[in-house]
């Protein structure tokens, strides 16, 4: 598919001023794995892409138990029920994690780059960009997320610090309050940047791992009875013996793999070799292991099922673990975090979101931003949440269904991809991915009984995006439509020069345009207002390919019309971040040069009026010029320096 114009040929408030719709990905590195080496990238990834899956461990057998069992946690455990939640975790852990994400997934890229946003862009570079339900279905995917990564750092530092109650009760009521210095203390370091932390990732998650393996190991020969947990009939018949009970169990079981996306998420960070040696190498054998030997030692002494996690450890070595915890569930928090800034990015490129403040926390690595909205929005929906639920157990009634959503997501773009990108017969395509959207649907079935317990909040947060990101959508298309109306073809406008020509004056003007067809509305103003033309003049469209980077050769397409004008185009990739300046000064390359200090950019800024009657109703337009208001400028959105824009406002009503 060609690149598209900037705003997709629709003009948003500020003309121009809106990279074109882009098949984004989750991520945002700059695909350097070529050049790091693979140790690097293997200790890495097991820190960053499995962060959040390896603190699974801290309660998804516990509450997995607690389901099947009910809330009163002390007396005798049957044996089935402990073997049969095993066997649903470890068939969990292969199917879903292994077989669908390690081995299947992370081949559905796009030039290294994965995430569900990957997905949808191979499968409408097929099916074209206009596809209402492939859109929907990608939408809904990146609006789970947000659930997601509201809930992960709530119940991960809250289960950790749980431990700290153990070592005495004297501790319990500081559980709470520490929980909120920690949150808050996170996202306030975001702005300045995570290189550094990052650095320390994956040590501190090895060492997390190796810890949750040993205990785990140590305790199996409490009863080596759990090792009929490998048989997954021990999974189904429990399934089928405990009705609406068992059902409810497996959704507390899928918090077992609550994480799994940043696998294929992560995809452009570390690459496809070290986060499938990582997770068969290190990660899988360690949850085995861990998740094992709580078993085990719950067969042997019931009252460990209180929390069966932190008494794997002695009693001596409870205070270092609840530490190593503790870091552990922040490293977790820290890749969601990470994630919701890039998927933020990514959807402002496709055209589902207002342009907000991007910062760049390393001049390394393009992919370390810090969004200030998005990072402060999630602050506050974490905090909400803690201060709400209080407790791990009854976050987890809120975990799960955003997790299982998006994997349903994910299923449902594998198979198109499947079928329509790699072009296997639709019946092979369904045969290798209907079985897993089948578990899919199952575990998410089964999270959607915790609705009314917390399983509202992912799934109310996700519908308020999902809604603002359709509203940004449709407000742009109709603004882009009836600015079409009203534009005047650039063909036109040469033809009226040629009879009546402007007065000139030096120097060079660059107008943003959405679509070269039609002259930009920043000329036509400059033209009434001020009655001058430029000596030079560049109508400029930034576009956003279909790929994650663009070649430096490939960036720049110039075309002359006559010695007064001519059209550039300036492509990024969807993961990149455009940066005008940099890009004019490359033009030299194709023999335009660009003097800065005598270069003007001209925007066209629109203020909008509602109307409620060109699509949208009354208070639908007010959100969508709410959104507009608050977006980030053009002029920084672009890097345009500051001193050399001009801004030229006109009324639209929509």
């Amino acid at each position: 598919m060609a690149d598209q114009s900037t705003s997709t040929g629709q003009p948003l408030p500020e003309e121009g001023a809106h990279p074109a719709p882009a098949p984004p990905a989750h991520g945002g590195a700059q695909n350097g794995h070529g050049q790091a080496g693979f140790g690097a990238l293997f200790i890495g990834s097991i820190g960053v892409v499995y962060g959040d899956i390896g603190t699974s461990p801290l309660y998804a057998f516990r509450e997995a138990m607690r389901a099947a069992l009910g809330p009163n946690l002390e007396g005798a455990v049957p044996r089935e029920a402990v073997i049969g939640i095993l066997s649903l975790i470890l068939w969990a852990l292969i199917l879903l994690v292994t077989i669908k994400y390690v081995l299947l997934l992370l081949r559905a890229d796009n030039q290294g780059e994965g995430g569900t946003l990957t997905l949808l862009a191979l499968v409408q570079k097929i099916v074209g960009r206009d596809k209402l339900a492939i859109i929907g279905v990608g939408v809904i995917g990146a609006a789970l997320f947000y659930g997601d990564a509201a809930i992960t750092p709530a119940i991960s530092v809250v289960s950790a610090l749980e431990g700290l109650k153990l070592v005495t009760p004297v501790f319990e009521p500081y559980i709470l309050p520490l929980t909120v210095v920690i949150i808050v203390g996170l996202f306030a370091v975001q702005r300045h940047g995570t290189a550094r932390v990052a650095r320390f990732f994956g040590p501190i998650t090895l060492v997390w791992f190796l810890t949750m393996a040993v205990l785990g190991f140590l305790h199996i020969w409490d009863d080596l009875g759990v090792l009929a947990a490998f048989n997954p009939v021990n999974g189904a018949l429990f399934l089928a013996s405990n009705g609406t009970v068992g059902l409810i169990a497996l959704g507390a079981v899928f918090l077992a793999v609550s994480g799994c996306e940043a696998l294929f998420a992560d995809l452009g960070h570390f690459g496809r070799r070290p986060i499938q040696w990582a997770w068969l190498g290190v990660v899988f054998p360690c949850l085995t292991l861990n998740y094992l030997g709580q078993g085990a030692m719950v067969l042997a002494k019931p009252e460990t099922l209180v929390n069966p996690f932190f008494l794997l450890a002695p009693g001596w070595a409870l205070l270092p673990l609840v530490a190593l915890a503790t870091m552990a569930t922040i490293i977790a928090s820290q890749a969601v975090i990470t994630g919701a800034f890039s998927l933020t990015r990514q959807a402002t490129q496709l055209g589902l979101l207002p342009r907000l403040k991007i910062m760049h926390t390393s001049e390394e690595h393009a992919g370390q931003i810090y969004l200030p909205f998005i990072n402060w929005s999630l602050m506050v929906a974490v905090l909400i949440l803690v201060l709400t639920f209080q407790t791990s157990s009854r976050l987890a009634s809120a975990y799960g269904v955003a997790v299982s959503g998006t994997m349903v997501v994910n299923s449902i773009l594998f198979f198109l991809v499947v079928w329509r990108v790699w072009k296997w017969n639709r019946f092979a395509a369904a045969a290798i991915t209907v079985p897993f959207l089948a578990i899919e649907v199952v575990f998410f079935g089964a999270n959607l009984t915790k609705t009314l317990e917390g399983g509202w909040v992912p799934l109310m947060l996700a519908a308020g995006i999902v809604f603002l990101m359709f509203t940004w959508r449709t407000g742009t298309r109709i603004l882009g439509e009836k600015t079409r109306r009203i534009e005047v073809p650039l063909a036109d406008l040469m033809r009226s020069f040629e009879k009546r020509p402007p007065h000139r004056v030096p120097g060079t003007a660059v107008f943003l345009t959405s679509d070269h067809a039609y002259a930009p509305a920043s000329l036509l103003h400059n033209l009434k207002h001020n009655k001058v033309l430029h000596e030079h003049n560049v109508f400029l469209a930034v576009n956003t390919a279909e790929t994650p980077r663009v070649p430096d050769g490939e960036r720049i397409s110039f075309e002359k019309i006559n010695d007064t004008f001519s059209k550039l185009v300036v492509r990024f990739g969807y993961m990149e971040t455009p940066h005008v300046p940099k890009a004019l000064i490359a033009c030299k390359k194709v023999g335009l040069k660009f003097d800065m200090m005598s270069t003007s950019f001209f925007l066209s800024r629109r203020h909008l009026k509602a109307s409620g009657k060109l699509g949208m109703p009354l208070w639908q337009d007010y959100i969508f010029i709410g959104m507009a208001v608050n977006a980030n400028s053009a002029s920084d959105y672009f890097h345009l320096p500051t001193g050399r824009v001009v801004e030229v406002g006109t009324q639209v009503t929509i």
